[in-house]
């Protein structure tokens, strides 16, 4: 090992273990308006104080379908203590799909038609699905998934969560 690639680690521990490390923020949940397909209309800001899962999906996304009784699940589980749950349709989803698969599978939360992509534009651009982002109840985004979660990593992220909120 070279003194240069010493020094780094020495350094990079020196900076790890002080906590002098520079960090992305966390970004801030976009300030965006959703509508649903049961024509409720929110911002994402009337969640504050508030867990929520963002999931964006399809209808023709076999991952996605997977990962919707693990969202009924954590529902179940968690909507009395708070957590909000919301799934965004792609811009390409058919939406008499969406409305179908709704009833079908008789979602409880709210399910938004994203025709013109601007709620995908504002969460930073989703190209693939699913992907699911968790906000804090202070309104920062703390989690992006890109794919189907572990459902038991994010059992644990909402109890930390509310847990929080609770103190």
């Amino acid at each position: 090992m070279t003194k240069k690639n010493k020094l780094f680690l020495i350094l990079l521990a020196f900076a790890i273990l002080t906590g002098i490390v520079f960090f992305k923020p966390l970004p801030p949940v976009p300030d965006v308006v959703i509508q649903t397909i049961d024509n409720q209309r929110f911002n994402m800001r009337d969640f504050h104080g508030k867990p929520v899962i963002v999931t964006f999906w399809a209808t023709n996304c076999p991952s996605c379908l997977k990962e919707i009784p693990d969202l009924l699940q954590l529902y179940r589980e968690y909507h009395q203590q708070g957590l909000e749950i919301i799934a965004i349709s792609m811009p390409y989803d058919i939406p008499s799909h969406v409305v179908a698969l709704k009833r079908q599978m008789a979602i409880p939360y709210p399910l938004s038609l994203d025709l013109h992509g601007e709620i995908n534009k504002a969460f930073g651009g989703v190209a693939l699905t699913p992907t699911s982002f968790l906000i804090a109840p202070y309104g920062t985004i703390i989690w992006r998934k890109t794919g189907r979660f572990d459902i038991d990593i994010m059992r644990e992220k909402i109890t930390g969560l509310l847990n929080a909120a609770q103190s």
